[in-house]
């Protein structure tokens, strides 16, 4: 049994080790859904340029066709880079560094994705609407979405859930590090 600390991290009876493990885990958990998502949409991007219409888009489609694959090679990549990073440093004792850096790679990679899945949205909206201005509100629309969901949400929801920690954690009723 490991040695027991005196005082817990946020709020859990872990070790650092265990914690560094916990979130090695969940982030594994989280980058993996991003990853499917992102080698799908990828592997349809790449399968594009070998239809006959390919050749039918006019110029400004067919350097968004190339620019959303590019991103899309870049989101993919970055999103399993915390594996090759973690198989290189695995065993080192170096996984609180791993944690960070991954996290970083994992935050940069979904901007990536969702950058990519905008840039298609656009294309396809494009070719399904004979290239109408709907196209470019529509994506709009998703790209203020993603902004939304991903990045004001949950940095509205931390700021607003420190607070009321806050006042737990004086009141006696923290109840720890729920997610991580």
């Amino acid at each position: 049994m490991p040695p027991q600390q005196d005082h817990p991290v946020h709020g859990r009876d872990e070790t650092p080790e265990e914690r560094a493990d916990r979130l090695w885990n969940e982030m594994l958990q989280e980058v993996r859904v991003c990853q499917t998502g992102a080698q799908i949409l990828f592997g349809f991007l790449l399968s594009v340029v070998f239809t006959p219409r390919y050749h039918d888009l006019p110029a400004f489609d067919q350097h968004l066709y190339v620019s959303t694959v590019f991103l899309g090679a870049l989101a993919t990549g970055t999103l399993i880079a915390p594996v090759a990073f973690h198989r290189f440093l695995s065993g080192h004792g170096m996984k609180p560094e791993l944690i960070r850096v991954a996290g970083r790679l994992i935050a940069v990679g979904l901007v990536l994705l969702a950058v990519t899945i905008t840039a298609a949205l656009l294309l396809l909206l494009r070719t399904a609407t004979d290239r109408s201005p709907v196209a470019w509100v529509l994506t709009g629309v998703a790209l203020a979405w993603f902004c939304v969901g991903w990045l004001a949400l949950p940095r509205y929801v931390l700021r607003h859930g420190a607070r009321g920690r806050r006042g737990h954690a004086t009141s006696g009723r923290h109840t720890g590090d729920e997610g991580g």
